[in-house]
């Protein structure tokens, strides 16, 4: 293995870290737990109080939430109509909440394997286990996109960056992470 996923059949992955790359993705996935916020009850949650939890009804300020927690009707950039905007209101406040839930369950899960792993080491992934880190590394990448302000027509760029730019650390990882995603998307189809 070079630092990618491979195929472990049955819909499994194995990826080898070392102890860098294993604090360095552990790191990103705390910081988006702690984007992302606790569940509507924090820790202490009444699980039926949490079925029937309704969210917010406007889009978060935070631009890297708000790609995380798109609207669900028309074009964000456009102004929408009345209609629109009162049925994006209403679709958020009843999705909201179990859209962070499991963003927060898929970043968990890729936290507690690699605390499992104790540094270094392969890490081997059922097949469930694939899925959630296929969404947390997904959100992990649109988040620093939204952070880099990367666009499909300037990503060429990011490989052109000087080493003296300050974003480079945060580019770099975001490469990697789309390296990752894209590794382990194959891995689980072969």
């Amino acid at each position: 293995m070079a630092g990618l996923f491979e195929s472990a059949g049955g819909g499994g992955a194995a990826i080898a870290l070392d102890e860098v790359e294993a604090s360095i993705l552990r790191s990103l996935e705390v910081q988006m737990l702690e984007l992302i916020g606790p569940g509507p009850g924090g820790d202490g949650e009444d699980p039926l109080a949490a079925l029937f939890a309704e969210g917010p009804s406007e889009a978060p300020a935070d631009p890297a939430l708000a790609r995380l927690f798109p609207d669900a009707y028309g074009d964000p950039a456009a102004p929408a109509d009345e209609e629109a905007r009162a049925a994006a209101a209403e679709f958020r406040r009843y999705t909201e909440v179990d859209l962070r839930a499991r963003k927060r369950d898929d970043a968990l899960q890729v936290v507690r394997a690699l605390d499992g792993l104790g540094g270094a080491g392969v890490l081997k992934l059922a097949a469930g286990d694939c899925l959630h880190w296929l969404g947390a590394l997904n959100d992990l990448r649109l988040t620093l996109g939204v952070r880099l302000e990367v666009s499909e027509e300037d990503e060429q760029g990011l490989y052109e960056l000087p080493d003296g730019d300050e974003r480079k650390p945060l580019v770099m990882a975001y490469l990697w992470l789309g390296a990752l995603q894209e590794s382990l998307l194959e891995a689980i189809t072969d």
